[in-house]
C-alpha cells in the first residue's frame, strides 16, 4: 500500500513538473519570437533539472569542484535520472541517444533545452563531435556520456574517445564526473536503465519505490594534450571515474559536513592527461 501512495504522490508531482516545464518551454519560445533572438535556456534547465529530482524522489549529494567554466563533463552512465541529476549541479547541454528524443513531450523538452542527438551505429560521431566543439568554443559547456550506452552502476564500461578530442580542438578542460546510486548503502538495483526496459515501466518502478540516494563527485578538470591519442584519453579519464565509483562504494564520501559545504577531493585547479611525445595518432569509438 506504501508504494502505490508513493507512487500517486510523485506520479502527480511529477505530471504537473512536465505541464510547468512544458508552459516554460512554450513561454521562452514566444519570447525568442518577440525579441528576435535566443534565450539561452542552461540557466533554465537547471532550475527545471533541480525541480524534477524532486518529484522523482531522489537524495541527492555533490561532492568535488563543480565546473566553473565552460567545459566537457564526462560520466558514467547508468540511468536516464543522470541528465537531470548532473544537470542540476553542472549547467551544461547534454548528448543523449536518438531514441530519446522520441519519447512523447520529454524528447521535445530535450530538443528545447539544447540536447545533441546521436544514433548508434550511424557514423555520425564526426559530425556530433564537431557540435560538440562549436558549442564548446561558444562558451557553453556540454556533457557527454562515453560509455556510449547504461550499465547496471556497478563498475564503469570502457570509455569511447573520439568525441573527447572536441575539448582539445576546443581548447577547454575536460572534467571527470562519477555518479552513483546506492540504496541502504549498496550499489541500486532500480535505477539502472539497461536491457529492454522501457521509459514509462522504469518511471513508474522508480516512484514506487523509497527514495535512492545518489552521490555525484566531480573531479579535477583536466586538459588533454594534443599529443594524447583518443583511446589514450579515454583510458585516464575511465580510470578517474572508476576510482570515483569505488570511493563512493567504500563510503569515502559519507563523512558529514557542515551544512551548504561543497566537499573537495580535489584542489581547484587543472591537471594534464599523461601524452607520450612519440605516441601516434588514434581515433577512439563513436559513442552510437
Amino acid at each position: 500500500m506504501a508504494g502505490w501512495l508513493r507512487l500517486c504522490a510523485r506520479m502527480t508531482g511529477f505530471l504537473l513538473f512536465l505541464a510547468g516545464t512544458t508552459l516554460l518551454a512554450l513561454a521562452l519560445r514566444v519570447l525568442d519570437y518577440l525579441t528576435g533572438s535566443t534565450i539561452d535556456r542552461t540557466p533554465w534547465a537547471g532550475r527545471c533539472f533541480r525541480v524534477g529530482c524532486r518529484c522523482l524522489g531522489l537524495r541527492i549529494r555533490h561532492h568535488g569542484v563543480q565546473p566553473a567554466q565552460n567545459t566537457l563533463i564526462v560520466s558514467n552512465h547508468v540511468s536516464w535520472c543522470d541528465i537531470p541529476i548532473l544537470g542540476a549541479f553542472a549547467p551544461a547541454r547534454f548528448l543523449s541517444k536518438a531514441e530519446v528524443g522520441q519519447w512523447p513531450l520529454i524528447g521535445w523538452l530535450a530538443r528545447q533545452a539544447g540536447t545533441l542527438f546521436i544514433q548508434r551505429g550511424s557514423g555520425q560521431a564526426r559530425r556530433v563531435r564537431t557540435g560538440i566543439e562549436e558549442a564548446l568554443k561558444r562558451g557553453e559547456s556540454v556533457t557527454i556520456f562515453p560509455e556510449g550506452t547504461t550499465s547496471a552502476g556497478i563498475t564503469v564500461l570502457p570509455f569511447h574517445g573520439l568525441l573527447l578530442k572536441a575539448a582539445t580542438a576546443a581548447d577547454v578542460p575536460v572534467q571527470p564526473a562519477t555518479i552513483a546510486y546506492r540504496r541502504n548503502g549498496r550499489p541500486d538495483h532500480v535505477a539502472p536503465f539497461i536491457g529492454d526496459d522501457e521509459f514509462h515501466h522504469h518511471l513508474t518502478t522508480l516512484l514506487k519505490q523509497p527514495s535512492a540516494d545518489v552521490d555525484v563527485l566531480f573531479h579535477q578538470p583536466v586538459e588533454i594534450p594534443e599529443t594524447a591519442t583518443a583511446h589514450e584519453a579515454a583510458a585516464e579519464l575511465r580510470a578517474t571515474v572508476h576510482n570515483g565509483l569505488e570511493r563512493i562504494y567504500r563510503g569515502e564520501m559519507d563523512q558529514p559536513s557542515a551544512p551548504g559545504d561543497l566537499r573537495t577531493e580535489d584542489a581547484p585547479g587543472r591537471s594534464h592527461l599523461p601524452s607520450p611525445p612519440d605516441a601516434p595518432q588514434s581515433q577512439g569509438q563513436s559513442t552510437a
